[in-house]
């Protein structure tokens, strides 16, 4: 085997394994926005994904498939790869599809998951499997030393698909730039193993759609998309004086550029315990899920840190929500919540949190006992937490019923649960924002019986 011979078949192993993980892990998040990123979710796409691959590694070995024609076989699967990660990680086409399932009547995330991931991540999958299989034949063929290099070409392949997509690709191109690249590469190697003038052609008609589909000006002008990354995909709407902030799919916040109102529970969080704190001195505020930044929009006085984990964040509802910049008594900090709690040792007045989208999107490390935990060893002596939740207003579920078990387990005394809005009961169906509230004054727990009730004392 030459040396030119055993430097494209190492280079084609590498792309294979390398669009492989990039492949999946942008679908991983692009399906965040439809369906969340809980382990269910995530365990049934790796599932599906590793499935379809390990069923190419077997047909792959298949003696029916000469050597003659593998060259062939090879080109017209990584240009079907191609077309693949087009179809199933374009986000307009991605939109199309959850649309279309929604008009269906299919709304469980589970679903619509399996759904996705059988018509999407079968073939494409499949194919690496196949591809590996097909590459280590005729590598091993020339050479039977080689089978170790096969698999440590595929796996580093693999490991900078993982490192390159997350830490830099998608961070700072963008996803959809990233959805270019992997159709790109994967185009590459089809050229490179069969160059003849209809694969040119082909790759030609798979790439100026990938190109036009995943333009910025098409994300921007059709979705009103301003940010696409790694973490989140953000874009803000208008309706007449009426902005609101999407994020993955989701309302996360909302102005009225002519009054100034903002969504109803943060309007009752200002107009109640924001801007009714004594003037005496400057509170500490802290706001977990920094969302637009509306929590105190109008408080010039206190200080305020909010935190989020969306770089972005604070530049997009400047420029592009609120329209004015925030005041010098607004501190942005880009990080984990959950991280910043455990790193900070400042103690807070007020702790907002604001990072429970919905009851589909559950960051779940920050609904536990232990994250509670945190936020309460981080609250002023006389301060107030402000937990914004999006549950069953009469516990007729359990996720609202664990999640109030949690909080309670937590913080036993001094507690409000406060409901947001008009809300029957008497439906299934009554879920609302939901603020939990403590307020950190002492209690030493006792209650009152039949025969021991000082009430007179404990009363004035």
């Amino acid at each position: 085997m030459t040396r030119k011979l055993r430097l494209w078949l190492i280079f084609l192993i590498f792309i294979n394994g390398y669009v492989s993980l990039s492949l999946e892990l942008v679908v991983l998040r692009q399906l965040s926005f439809y369906v969340g990123s809980s382990a269910v979710i995530t365990s049934i796409i790796m599932g599906i994904f590793l499935g379809f691959m390990s069923f190419g590694y077997f047909l792959g070995s298949s003696e029916k498939i000469s050597g003659s024609k593998i060259r062939k076989i090879l080109c017209v699967s990584f240009m079907t790869i191609a077309f693949i990660a087009f179809v199933a990680t374009s986000f307009p086409l991605v939109s199309e599809y959850f649309a279309w399932l929604g008009s269906k009547g299919i709304t469980s995330s589970v679903i619509q998951t399996f759904i996705y991931s059988f018509v999407f991540l079968s073939v494409g999958p499949f194919l690496f499997g196949f591809n590996t299989t097909l590459l280590s034949r005729w590598l091993h063929k020339h050479n039977t030393n080689y089978t170790g290099n096969i698999m440590a070409w595929d796996t580093i392949g693999s490991v900078m698909g993982s490192l390159i997509t997350t830490l830099i690709l998608m961070p700072f191109i963008g996803v959809n730039y990233t959805v270019m690249m992997i159709v790109f590469l994967a185009l590459i190697a089809a050229m490179f193993t069969c160059r003849k003038w209809w694969v040119f052609l082909i790759c030609v008609l798979i790439l100026i759609p990938t190109l036009l589909v995943n333009s910025s000006e098409v994300l921007r002008n059709r979705y009103g998309i301003l940010v696409n990354n790694a973490n989140s995909t953000i874009s803000v709407s208008e309706f007449g004086n009426l902005r609101v902030l999407d994020m993955n799919g989701l309302p996360m916040s909302i102005y009225n550029t002519k009054n100034g109102s903002m969504a109803e529970y943060i309007n009752y969080i200002n107009d109640n315990f924001i801007y009714k704190i004594p003037k005496n001195r400057k509170y500490k505020i802290l706001v977990l899920g920094a969302g637009g930044f509306t929590a105190g929009l109008k408080d010039t006085f206190n200080d305020y840190t909010f935190v989020d984990i969306e770089h972005t964040l604070k530049d997009v509802s400047e420029k592009y929500f609120l329209g004015q910049t925030l005041t010098d008594n607004k501190k942005f900090v880009v990080q984990d919540a959950s991280q910043f709690l455990k790193n900070t040792d400042e103690n807070y007045d007020l702790i907002i949190l604001d990072v429970y989208s919905n009851s589909y999107q559950i960051p779940e490390g920050l609904i536990t006992a232990e994250f509670m935990e945190r936020i309460k060893a981080r609250i002023a002596p006389d301060g107030i937490i402000i937990m914004n939740m999006i549950v069953s207003v009469s516990f007729k579920d359990k996720y609202s019923q664990v999640f109030d078990n949690t909080f309670h387990t937590v913080f036993p005394y001094n507690t409000q649960r406060q409901v947001i809005g008009i809300n029957n009961p008497w439906i299934y169906g009554d879920v609302a924002n939901v603020l939990y509230i403590f307020y950190n004054t002492e209690n030493d727990g006792r209650i009152y019986t039949i025969n021991k009730t000082p009430v007179i004392y404990d009363r004035y």
